[in-house]
C-alpha cells in the first residue's frame, strides 16, 4: 500500500515493512513541516502487508474515515487519513504486469479474428463527494458500496460497505438497494425495491450523486464546439444588457419631453 496526498503537502510514500514516524520532528520518516502536526504525531506499524496506526500524541489528533484514532487501528486500500489538517488516501500498490517477449507478425497471426471490444452503452459519471468527475463504465452486475472490493468504491462512512448493486439492461440500469443505512435514491425517490435508471437519471448513495449518461451524451459534453457554444452564449449577454439599458434610457427621456410639453 502507499499514501497519496492530494493537495501535495509531501509525496507518495509506500508502506514498507517496519516502523514509520510521522510527525513534523526531524527525526520522522514521514515529515510534515506543516501547522497542527506535533513533532512525534503517530507512528504507522507495518507487517506482512497490514498495515497499523498508532497515535503518540493526545495534543494532535489523527482521524481515520471521519472518526479520532485513540489506539492502533489497521488501515486499508480506500481509507481517508487526517493527520492534523493534512489529508492522504491509502491506495493498493500496484502490480507491475510482466513483461513479455515481442511476437513477431508471423507468430501473431494465429488464424484467429481479433474481437474489438465494445463501447460500453451506459457511463455513470460522479456529479458530488469523493468521486465527483470520474467516469465509470457500466458493464454487467457493479456493486456499490465502501468496501475497497466493490466496483465503485466511495470510501466515507456514511455509505454502507455492500450500499447497492447496478445490473445492466437494454434499456437502461437496474438499481437495487442492498439494505444500505442511508438509502439509494433514483430521482431523489427511495429505491425499495430494483427500479430503473435511464439516461439523464440521477442515482444518489446516501448524499453521493451520480448521473447516468451514454458515451455520446459524455462526448457531446466534452466537445470543443459545446464549450464554444457555450463562450458565445455567455459573451452575448452584456451586449443584451446594453440594448435593455439603451431602451429603458429612450423612455424615460420620452417620459420627461412629456411631462414639460416639449412632444
Amino acid at each position: 500500500m502507499k499514501l497519496l496526498f492530494p493537495n501535495e503537502e509531501h509525496a507518495p510514500v509506500a508502506l514498507a515493512d517496519g516502523s514509520m514516524l510521522v510527525g513534523s520532528g526531524a527525526g520522522c520518516q514521514l515529515r510534515l513541516a506543516v501547522a497542527g502536526i506535533a513533532d512525534r504525531h503517530c507512528e504507522l506499524l507495518t507487517k506482512a502487508g497490514q498495515t497499523r496506526v498508532r497515535p503518540l500524541t493526545e495534543t494532535a489528533a489523527t482521524v481515520l474515515n471521519g472518526r479520532q484514532v485513540l489506539g492502533e487501528v489497521v488501515i486499508k486500500p480506500g481509507d481517508l487519513i487526517l493527520f492534523g489538517k493534512v489529508g492522504c488516501r491509502v491506495v493498493a500498490l500496484e502490480r507491475t504486469p510482466a513483461v513479455s517477449e515481442p511476437k513477431t507478425v508471423a507468430d501473431d497471426d494465429s488464424g484467429h479474428t481479433r474481437v474489438r471490444m465494445a463501447m460500453p452503452k451506459y457511463l455513470l459519471r460522479g456529479v458530488s463527494g469523493p468521486t465527483f468527475g470520474k467516469i465509470y463504465a457500466m458493464v454487467g452486475a457493479m456493486t456499490v458500496g465502501r468496501s475497497a472490493e466493490s466496483d465503485i468504491c466511495i470510501p466515507i462512512e456514511e455509505i454502507s460497505r455492500n450500499h447497492a448493486r447496478l445490473q445492466s439492461a437494454a434499456d437502461g440500469i437496474v438499481v437495487e438497494d442492498l439494505a444500505s443505512a442511508n438509502g439509494t435514491f433514483v430521482n431523489d425517490q427511495r429505491v425499495h425495491a430494483s427500479t430503473l435508471l435511464n439516461p439523464g437519471d440521477e442515482v444518489r448513495f446516501d448524499t453521493v450523486r451520480f448521473l447516468l449518461m451514454s458515451p455520446a451524451q459524455e462526448m457531446q459534453r466534452n466537445s470543443p464546439r459545446t464549450e464554444t457554444a457555450a463562450a458565445e452564449k455567455g459573451s452575448a449577454s452584456p451586449a443584451l444588457w446594453i440594448v435593455a439599458a439603451v431602451v429603458a434610457l429612450a423612455a424615460i427621456a420620452l417620459g420627461v419631453l412629456r411631462f414639460y410639453g416639449m412632444i
